[in-house]
Order: structure tokens, then C-alpha cells, then sequence
């Protein structure tokens, strides 16, 4: 499997992503994920819609916190045949538990604890802590990767300007 060292950092110091980088115009890989309800979904369900994939670290962080609650909030405001699906390593329980305590309601929260299939398919997955890097991807209807923004300083949000601009020039 891939490694890149230093295409991100937390708090300045570099850190490992492992898996196979994605690139813009290039068909989005394929992936299984868990759903709140312990049950498996396959990204390659969605084909047909445009789907905003938000990746986080952890749900209980600050930042992740925050991108999560905007994409929520920008939710309301979509075309219906957008999904926003957010990724983290969180066990299924953790992110029922906190989309409760958060209202979040209008994304769907997907782990990808069991196997890092999403992780290592989009080379997100932290080798040295065993979480998800923070990036947007944005898949158009045909399954084809139309945005990417690797976030370099896993503290930092992303450019939600540049996926929504991405995003209106897709629907």
C-alpha cells in the first residue's frame, strides 16, 4: 500500500497517509463504510446523485465539530439529489451519540472503523494515529471526482467556498 509523508501536518509536524491518492476527473473508488445502524454501506449506492464526501478526524474535536455542523447547516440549502456523507474513524455509537447532541440530521455520518476502506481508497488514512486526514472530496452523478482539497494542517478547516462553488456548477 501507498505512503506519502508530509502532504500534512498536525500541529507543523508531518505525518504519514497511507493508501492510494485520488485525483479530479479520475473515478471515485468505491468504498464500505458502517452507517449508525451497524449496517454496511457501499459508496457505489450513491451512484446517480452528487455526493459531498467530508473527512474528519474525530466528531469530538473542535474542528471537526464545526466542518460537520457547516455541511449540515449548507444541507438545508441543496439540491435534494446532493448527499453529504462525513467519514471519521468514530465508532457508528459515537456518531449517533453526537449528531444527537448536535442536531445534525440532514448528513449522514459513515464510520470507517472496521476496515479503512475509505481511508486507504482515497489515501486519507493516518498512519501514525490511525484516523482519517481532513479533505473534501466532490462526486459528480456519473462517480467521477469533480473537487479535492487535502486540508495541509489537520487543524485548519477546509475551503468551504471552493467545494460549494465546485458544488453550484455541478447542479
Amino acid at each position: 500500500m501507498a505512503e506519502q509523508k508530509g502532504l500534512i501536518t498536525f500541529r507543523g509536524n508531518p505525518l504519514t497517509l497511507v493508501g492510494n491518492q485520488v485525483n479530479v476527473g479520475q473515478k471515485a473508488p468505491d468504498f464500505v463504510a458502517i452507517d449508525n445502524n451497524l449496517s454496511p454501506v457501499k459508496f457505489s449506492s450513491y451512484l446517480g446523485r452528487v455526493c459531498i464526501i467530508s473527512s474528519v478526524v474525530s466528531l469530538d474535536t473542535p474542528v471537526c465539530d464545526s466542518q460537520t455542523r457547516k455541511f449540515n447547516e449548507e444541507a438545508s440549502r441543496l439540491d435534494p439529489n446532493v448527499v453529504i456523507l462525513t467519514m471519521s474513524m468514530d465508532l457508528p455509537f459515537a456518531q449517533k451519540r453526537w449528531c444527537g447532541a448536535a442536531g445534525v440530521d440532514r448528513i449522514q455520518t459513515l464510520s470507517d472503523h472496521r476496515d479503512a476502506s475509505f481511508g486507504t481508497s482515497y489515501g486519507v488514512l493516518i498512519k501514525e494515529l490511525r484516523l482519517l486526514a481532513r479533505a473534501i472530496f466532490l462526486v459528480g452523478r456519473k462517480g467521477v471526482l469533480q473537487y479535492k482539497e487535502l486540508v495541509k494542517e489537520v487543524t485548519h478547516e477546509p475551503d468551504y467556498d471552493a467545494v460549494l462553488s465546485a458544488l453550484r456548477k455541478l447542479v
